[in-house]
C-alpha cells in the first residue's frame, strides 16, 4: 500500500543583521516573507466545509511582527505553565506541542476532559492576538493500521478546531491537517516513545 503523502510548508525569509544577538523584534524589521501551505489528503474538514484559511485577516506590518509574536509567546508561556504543553519559538512562528496523555484516549478523537482547560488557555491568548493563523496538526504513533492512523490524526485535528471555534476563535484563522504516523519525534521502540509521538501541534503563524 502506498503511503498517504501529506505535506505542509510553512516558511519565512528573514532579513539578517550584523549583530548576532538581535532580538526577535529587531529581526522583524525589513522582513519580506512567504508563508504558504501545501495541503493534500491530510487536510481536515469541519462539518462539510473546509476553512478558508486566513481570509479577511488583517496583516501585521513587517517591522512589528517580531514584537507582536514576542508578546504572544510570553503570554502562551504564562497561560500554559505547568500544563505539560511545550512552547517553542521557530523564527516568527510559535509552536505548541501538546502530548497525547492530556488530549485524547488511545484510538479516539474525542477530547478528554482534562484537555478542555488547556484549550481554553490557548483560546484566550489567540483571541487577544487576532492577526495570526493557526495550523492544527495531528500526529499518531505507528501502532495499528497506517490508513486508520492517518484518518485518526485528521479527526483529532478537527476536534480541536471545532472546540476552538466554539470558544470564539474565528474559523477563518484555522487550518486542520493530519500527518498520521509519518512525522514521529522518535522511533516508536517503546511505550514512552510512542506516547511522545501521539500528539497535537498548534502552529501560530503571523499574517503578513
Amino acid at each position: 500500500m502506498n503511503k498517504i503523502v501529506v505535506s505542509i510548508v510553512l516558511s519565512s525569509l528573514l532579513a539578517t543583521g550584523c549583530a548576532s544577538t538581535a532580538s526577535n523584534q529587531q529581526k522583524g524589521a525589513g522582513i519580506g516573507a512567504l508563508v504558504g501551505a501545501v495541503v493534500g489528503k491530510g487536510t481536515g474538514d469541519h462539518g462539510k466545509n473546509r476553512y478558508v484559511w486566513g481570509a479577511a485577516l488583517g496583516a501585521i506590518a513587517g517591522a512589528a511582527i517580531g514584537g507582536y509574536m514576542d508578546q504572544q509567546e510570553e503570554e502562551f508561556r504564562e497561560e500554559l505553565a505547568d500544563s505539560g504543553v511545550g512552547v517553542y519559538r521557530e523564527g516568527d512562528n510559535i509552536r505548541l506541542s501538546i502530548p497525547g496523555n492530556i488530549t485524547f484516549s488511545t484510538g479516539s478523537s474525542h477530547i478528554v476532559p482534562d484537555f478542555y482547560p488547556v484549550l481554553g488557555d490557548v483560546s484566550r491568548v489567540l483571541n487577544k492576538y487576532e492577526k495570526t493563523r493557526l495550523s492544527i496538526e495531528g500526529h499518531t504513533d505507528n501502532v495499528g493500521d497506517e490508513s486508520f492512523n492517518q484518518s485518526l490524526s485528521i479527526e483529532r485535528s478537527n476536534s480541536v478546531a471545532k472546540y476552538l471555534a466554539s470558544v470564539n476563535v474565528a474559523e477563518e484563522r484555522l487550518q486542520t491537517i493530519g500527518f498520521g504516523e509519518s512525522r514521529p519525534l522518535n522511533n516508536n521502540q517503546n511505550e514512552q516513545q510512542r506516547r511522545a509521538n501521539r500528539r497535537v501541534e498548534l502552529r501560530i503563524i503571523p499574517v503578513r
